[in-house]
């Protein structure tokens, strides 16, 4: 499949768009029923060959449908296999009906359900997710094969699993393998669901590209493929000046550490050059610990106008220690309009000031906002209570309503833009969760900012570059190991 359809998501109602449009034109939608059965019987042989009997559930819809196919492709196949289905199988209609029809066994129903060791669960229940709770009836059976530790194979999602939001109605089956077609879902992504999927299988079934990349939305895997080409590289005539100059804003003299960490990233990730703007107080400790990067005394919103008039400042990084309270705001505010990483105490201080912030920065977007989870709920609340939206929905309400790139981190960080771009990120290792990751973040989109790469590409990047630098320095890094292992201009 080419690579720019791997980087595609399909929300479960574009995917049923897709499924529409293929058969309005003239595809045989029973034929790519047939292709997902039997790839699911495929990779259900592959990885159990030693399974002795594959216990197939089958639910009332497509999902259903695509479970009787499979199960007579192993009868066929010459494997133990029993059927149990939820709901009158006798109720089925269209494609469906048709699995049921030309299958080679007779289902149980699912209260019937016994399982052994030895079993592997093939879960075609409800696929791209209900829009309602789970029966209990296989809540209880979710929980039995929990408990007995059998492998479950998940067609398209583990069933329970909303995949839109990613997360589970009520209960949800943990699959340890899922086969989905043609591309994935936010669901697919987005956590917990990412840690109930398992290893995900996208299976080409034959519906043309030009389809699915009519269906899909701006929701994209975050990948090179999709922004290398606005990283400024650098060329023979490169010189630090064209490479940009980043300023990060140091807290006081106990808390400069994050602010140094942001410079260091900011610096190894390709500023030409980096500026430390400390107070007074601090201004001994920072230079005890900086060698290339450079040292500038910065006490008031007035010292930072006056800056802007003798300096060429590129982008900013404000947040990282900084501590919050007016400070914070008046030096954001003196900053208005310029490229800036907002992070940390930096959003915090903004907690009660939003119309503030959000102002200082309407026209071209030039700012980048990166909240964790809390920091995400100080600055929008009303979004981050709404429980019926995605992190992906809430993402991009919050760029819309701020008109800022916000990085929403977490295991499933996701970069939204004002325009309704949004990209989940998928590189990065559990061990990225460590004291001064986030700083490191920051400092790395800064330098993007500098180099003149624009925002949301800048912040997209950078989530990446910051997870492939995680995984080069391996599990029990610290963030500054982390830093020692950024590469910045990414290949692919």
């Amino acid at each position: 499949m080419k690579m720019d359809l791997k980087t595609l998501l399909l929300s479960p109602e574009e995917m049923a768009a897709a499924d529409r449009a293929a058969a309005q034109s003239g595809i045989d939608s029973y034929g790519l029923m047939e292709k997902a059965g039997q790839a699911v019987a495929a990779a259900a042989l592959r990885h159990y060959p030693k399974t002795l009997r594959f216990v197939v559930l089958c639910g009332p819809g497509n999902n259903g449908g695509d479970g009787y196919v499979a199960a007579r492709a192993l009868t066929e196949a010459g494997a133990d296999v029993a059927i149990f289905t939820l709901g009158d199988p006798a109720r089925l209609s269209g494609d469906a009906r048709l699995a049921y029809d030309l299958g080679k066994s007779r289902p149980y129903p699912l209260a019937e359900l016994e399982l052994c060791e030895g079993d592997t669960v093939i879960d075609a229940v409800f696929g791209a997710g209900p829009a309602r709770s789970v029966p209990v009836e296989l809540q209880q059976l979710m929980e039995q094969s929990d408990v007995a530790g059998l492998p479950v194979i998940a067609i398209d999602l583990p069933s329970g699993l909303c995949g839109r939001r990613g997360i589970p109605l009520s209960k949800a089956f943990k699959a340890a393998h899922t086969v989905t077609f043609m591309a994935r879902k936010p669901g697919h992504l987005l956590m917990p669901g990412r840690s109930l999927c398992g290893d995900i299988e996208v299976v080409d079934i034959g519906i043309p590209s030009r389809i699915i990349r009519a269906a899909a939305g701006k929701i994209k895997v975050n990948h090179p493929i999709l922004w290398q080409h606005q990283l400024a590289l650098p060329d023979a005539q490169s010189h630090k000046y064209r490479r940009g100059h980043l300023a990060v804003f140091s807290g006081g003299a106990s808390h400069t550490g994050a602010a140094r960490l942001s410079a260091a990233a900011g610096l190894a990730a390709g500023a030409g050059l980096v500026t430390v703007a400390s107070p007074k107080e601090a201004m001994l400790v920072n230079a005890g610990h900086l060698t290339a990067v450079m040292l500038r005394e910065m006490e008031t919103s007035a010292d930072v106008l006056k800056w802007f008039s003798n300096a060429k400042l590129s982008a900013f990084v404000l947040g990282p220690g900084f501590g919050v309270g007016e400070k914070a705001r008046e030096f954001v505010l003196a900053l208005e309009g310029r490229p800036l990483v907002l992070d940390a105490d930096g959003i915090t201080s903004f907690r009660n000031h939003q119309p503030q912030l959000f102002d200082a920065y309407r026209g071209d977007v030039h700012l980048v906002l990166t909240p964790h989870e809390g920091e995400f709920a100080r600055l929008f609340p009303a979004i981050a209570e709404d429980e019926d939206l995605s992190k992906v929905e809430k993402v991009l309400l919050a760029a819309r309503s701020s008109n800022a790139v916000v990085v929403y981190k977490g295991a499933d960080t996701v970069i939204a833009a004002p325009d309704g771009r949004a990209f989940i990120n998928e590189n990065a290792p559990p061990w990225l969760a460590t004291a001064g990751s986030g700083d490191v973040l920051a400092g790395i989109i800064g330098a993007l900012l500098a180099n003149g790469t624009p925002a949301f590409e800048a912040a997209a990047a950078g989530v990446y570059v910051h997870g492939e630098a995680a995984l080069r320095a391996g599990e029990g890094m610290t963030a500054e190991t982390l830093v020692r292992h950024i590469a910045p201009h990414v290949r692919h």
